[in-house]
């Protein structure tokens, strides 16, 4: 005898994906991608994540399409298979609860009845018609429904209540279904198609957007998109760019937005209290414009779009900077403009470079705390350094004015990436001007201090490194100082030219490499045991030089109270220079900001079936956990016999109590009636 393997194989099929069991593990998966959806923030630019994972994570979850995992084929394939197996579960199952729910199991025996946990037994003198009438009116002040059958030997009751219940079982499931119905729509699965035929391509160029081709562009009736748009003051957009994958698809607007005026309030803390934006949205179609406010949490609905405050920025201010040399004897310092955004050449000791100015703030808020001194050493330090910050306790939060974000880039497209502060900053008593550099874009800054006089000016400090760094003047300088520091007996005075030569040839070492230069040459000239005090001694050298040349260098009418530290700050900015890249500092010293509102353009058809969704499932979760279903079956005997027999789905404190009280009203019942 042969078997038909097809119909075996079909009720395989059918008997998993209807199970229960499926249909859970479905949702276990869905729920730890949902998580990382959550944690691993979505669509961004591959380079990002390539950078925050490394090369090998990078491409191991780019290949399990976590970087967009709510658009990953294999999440809208789970969550078809979840809408599959859930209405099979509701094609199988709920039919049957239907017939439950309507059913009062009235051919229910005696002997199931004494089997039940919760039952009592009574004596009446009432026949059983007068004792089913009788329990039945009880029972329904109890919220039960009855239904009396006529046996041989008795009466049989039966009676009901909580029978919703089972509704939360067919909502939570119908829940399960529309949700997944919202998300596959919000998929978009047409844009999907489209790809995988090839109509619609990704764009990985970088190209102005008018000049981005069809096949890379989405019509504005496209089913459902996500996607951001950054648009300065005075400026209008019609467009949303998407990230997809490792590029780009232009998404085209059934309007057009512009930005009449954006608005930021600061808490004192620096944190934005509010942001919001003057928009003018007119639409394509009719020609109709309307003028809103746009604030977070606040998102305007057009044309079936969501239009939501989502960020702002900087929308190309204009810069106006000082480049001041770090090197040689020039000490006038060249004009240059800029615009936030965009790119401009600057020649620096004959080597062509390019600046490329990312981004300008114009409220700092860092934490200066009381007590700060500057810390020793010379060496370029990170932000917390740089501001010798204490801690968390005892913060003194101030505005420390504008910042500005920009690169330096050499021919090769090697590039040193700036944080320039506009504003002079007070520490230890002291003015300085702070700037950070870094060469990696996931590393911190690390600063260097420029010192300022009593004026806030860095001219001064500028005059000073140029006569330092002036060859010719090195000998005179070691010269003057040798002469004040010997002005003592005619042997000491004798020694003025070694001290002299001496001084020069510090100051040549430390022109050429900073402390680093020196410390090579102590260590490669100087016999070990004298090290130290060699170092010590070349040290006070070097400072005095410095500071004799400061006397020479400095115009009149500048004045430096403490002129030591001011030499001391000098000598450790000129040695962080040889780590500064570029030997020019380029200071800001005005703008005129123009604010940029971060807008995310949003439609999700979807999101309507989720809210209906959530709505059921809230109801059958409600209707599973708090509407308890209870079945009474009563059997009053000719002989005088009742026996009472409840069941309840949940074998609860809550059902033994209710027995308890509903039995002892049946028995009062009975007996009050039977006198």
């Amino acid at each position: 005898m042969t078997t038909r393997s097809p119909p075996s194989i079909r009720n395989a099929i059918h008997e998993v994906l209807s199970s229960m069991r499926f249909a859970i593990s479905l949702l276990v998966v869905l729920a730890i991608a949902s998580i990382i959806g959550t944690v691993l923030k979505q669509n961004e630019p591959y380079p990002n994540y390539l950078f925050e994972f490394g090369t090998y994570w990078f491409g191991v979850f780019r290949l399990l399409g976590l970087f967009d995992v709510y658009h990953s084929i294999w999440f809208l394939v789970i969550l078809l298979f979840l809408v599959l197996s859930t209405s099979l579960c509701i094609v199988r199952h709920s039919p049957s609860m239907l017939r439950e729910m309507h059913s009062f199991r009235e051919r229910t025996t005696l002997s199931s009845l004494r089997q039940f946990r919760f039952r009592r037994e009574y004596v009446t003198v009432l026949e059983p018609v007068q004792v089913s009438s009788l329990l039945c009116l009880t029972l329904a002040d109890f919220g039960y429904k009855c239904r009396t059958q006529s046996r041989k030997s008795g009466q049989f009751v039966a009676a009901k209540r909580g029978s919703l219940n089972r509704l939360g079982y067919i909502f939570t499931h119908m829940a399960i279904i529309i949700i997944c119905l919202g998300g596959l729509i919000d998929g978009n699965i047409p844009l999907k198609l489209q790809q995988f035929f090839g109509i619609k391509h990704i764009e990985t160029r970088n190209m102005p957007e008018s000049q981005v081709p069809e096949a890379s562009r989405l019509g504005p009736n496209n089913l459902s998109f996500r996607g951001d748009v950054s648009i300065p003051e005075g400026s209008s957009a019609d467009v949303v760019f998407l990230n997809v994958g490792k590029g780009y698809l232009v998404q085209d607007l059934p309007f057009v937005v512009s930005v009449k005026k954006f608005i930021i309030k600061y808490y004192s803390t620096g944190q934005p209290r509010l942001f919001a934006s003057d928009l003018v949205v007119r639409d394509k179609q009719t020609g109709k414009s309307k003028a809103v406010r746009l604030e977070v949490n606040h998102p305007l609905d057009m044309d079936g779009v969501d239009i939501y405050q989502s960020s702002f920025g900087d929308g190309g201010s204009h810069l106006h900077f000082q480049v001041w040399p770090l090197s040689g004897t020039s000490v006038q310092p060249a004009a240059l403009k800029g615009i936030v955004k965009q790119h401009d050449p600057i020649v620096i000791r004959g080597h062509p470079y390019t600046v490329e100015f990312d981004n300008f703030r114009s409220f700092n808020v860092e934490d200066l705390s009381q007590g700060v001194k500057p810390p020793s050493g010379g060496f370029m330090q990170d932000m917390r350094q740089a501001l010798s910050l204490t801690g968390a306790n005892n913060k003194d939060l101030k505005n420390v004015g504008p910042s500005v974000e920009f690169k330096l880039r050499d021919a090769q497209g090697q590039a040193h990436e700036y944080l320039n502060y506009m504003l002079p900053i007070k520490l230890g008593g002291h003015l300085y001007l702070l700037s950070g550099m870094r060469t990696n874009p996931g590393a911190g800054y690390q600063y260097i201090r420029f010192p300022l006089d009593d004026e806030g000016s860095i001219k001064a400090f500028m005059l000073l490194r140029a006569h330092l760094d002036d060859p010719s003047a090195a000998l005179h300088i070691g010269l003057q100082f040798a002469k004040k520091s010997l002005a003592g007996t005619s042997e000491q005075q004798a020694m003025v030219p070694k001290l002299a030569q001496i001084s020069a040839s510090v100051l040549a070492l430390f022109r050429q490499g900073g402390y680093d230069a020196l410390a090579g040459f102590i260590s490669k000239d100087v016999p070990k045991n004298e090290q130290v005090n060699a170092a010590k001694t070349y040290l006070k050298v070097l400072q005095g030089t410095a500071l004799e040349a400061l006397d020479e260098s400095l115009p009149a009418g500048v004045t430096i109270k403490d002129k030591m530290a001011f030499v001391e700050d000098s000598l450790n900015a000129m040695n962080d220079r040889f780590l500064y890249g570029p030997p020019v500092y380029l200071q800001l010293d005005n703008y005129r900001l123009v604010m940029a509102t971060g807008l995310q353009m949003t439609r999700a058809p979807g999101k309507f079936f989720v809210y209906f969704g959530s709505l059921c499932l809230v109801l059958g979760i409600f209707a599973m956990f708090y509407i308890r279903e209870r079945r009474v079956f009563i059997y009053a005997g000719s002989d005088g016999k009742v026996l009472f027999s409840m069941s309840a789905t949940r074998q609860t404190f809550d059902a033994q109590s209710e027995f308890e009280n509903l039995a002892a009203k049946l028995g009062d019942v009975l007996i009050e009636k039977g006198r």
